[in-house]
């Protein structure tokens, strides 16, 4: 049960966590060169870890 209240609260953490993992990508940026390929599955990866991360701290805090 805790494993899907998490999911649930991730996947509406999704939609805002969009906005802080493509402005981490592109500071990376600045200091590696990335391909756009590379861009874009940074900020996919980066947004659904985030996600889980937050999802998890208001699931146990």
């Amino acid at each position: 049960m805790e494993i899907v209240l998490t999911l649930v609260f991730s996947s509406v953490l999704l939609i805002f966590m969009v906005y802080p993992s493509m402005k981490i990508v592109e500071f990376c940026e600045t200091k590696f060169e990335i391909s756009d390929r590379m861009y874009n599955i940074s900020t996919v990866v980066l947004t659904i870890v985030l996600s889980l991360i937050v999802g998890a701290g208001l699931y146990y805090l």
